[in-house]
């Protein structure tokens, strides 16, 4: 089956994530303002913050680190397109453990969980470690010691007088026990945790909180509707494709889990975070 027969990957987001325009540009001439010189971006996906900062911040490398090769090679072609790739790599590579830091700005937005490893212990040396509630298992993903295990691994990677920028889910308020079962397999109330306990895992593993802002309802929208939007626009012109029926299931059954379960439930916070010297 070629290629040009399957549904399109995710063309409609800029971002792999509910962030828009204007929120990247405050990010990005936040973290511009620190005139790094070197930029890590953990979970990096195709890299379109990391190079925006490396295009706002003349002379600076960056490298992103991502196990979805189909993500990275869209950022490298993103790369040369925008006459950075001499100064960005993307590297097909586990970021547990990494050994590119420590980095001037570490961008690890989702990705908290790719620094943790089995077990839920972070990978010394130096990223989505989803918050929870108290409750969770500790040490695994989810909990509170998870989190905090993972920005104290990016506390590793950062330079004194640097910034991380930590995206994190949480709960915008406790899901019901129908919203839950319509998310995603096995959600449980402690997948994720409220806010003011990401911000004190945060200062519990070695910073202080510069800034913190939430994603916008209209951001969540724009992105589950943009993560979408080119396999709905396929299947709407491939009726009798033999992948029609299983991609048709597959995209209902995120867009029911997105509008019956965590839509207005779950947020994403974005922290930038100083680290303490």
């Amino acid at each position: 089956m070629a290629d040009t027969d399957l549904p399109p990957r995710l063309t409609r987001l800029s971002f792999h994530g509910p962030l828009s325009e204007e929120r990247a540009a405050r990010l990005v001439a936040r973290l511009a303002g620190r005139e790094p010189a070197t930029v890590l971006d953990i979970g990096c996906g195709w890299g379109e913050l990391m190079l925006r900062l490396l295009e706002a911040s003349p002379g600076a490398r960056g490298v992103g680190i991502d196990l979805n090769g189909e993500d990275l090679a869209r950022g490298r072609r993103n790369a040369v397109g925008r006459g950075l790739v001499e100064r960005v790599r993307f590297l097909e590579e586990s970021a547990t453990g990494t050994p590119h830091g420590p980095a001037d700005v570490v961008l690890c937005v989702g990705s908290g969980q790719a620094l943790l490893d089995p077990d839920g212990a972070a990978a010394g040396g130096g990223p989505e470690a989803r918050g929870t509630a108290a409750g969770g298992e500790a040490g695994t993903p989810g909990t509170l010691s998870a989190t905090t295990e993972a920005l104290r691994a990016l506390r590793s990677l950062v330079t004194p007088g640097g910034r991380v920028l930590f995206g994190e889910g949480f709960w915008q308020r406790t899901p019901t026990p129908e919203e839950l079962a319509a998310m995603w397999p096995g959600a449980r109330a402690d997948d994720h945790l409220p806010p003011a306990d990401v911000a004190e895992a945060a200062t519990a593993a070695g910073f202080r909180v510069e800034a913190i802002e939430t994603a916008s309802e209209s951001e969540w929208e724009d992105f589950e509707s943009g993560y979408l939007a080119d396999v709905e626009e396929w299947l709407a012109t491939h009726e009798g494709h033999p992948l029609a029926d299983s991609t048709r299931e597959r995209v209902d059954r995120h867009r029911a889990s997105w509008l019956r379960g965590y839509r207005s439930v779950l947020g994403l916070a974005y922290l930038t975070l100083i680290p303490v010297v």
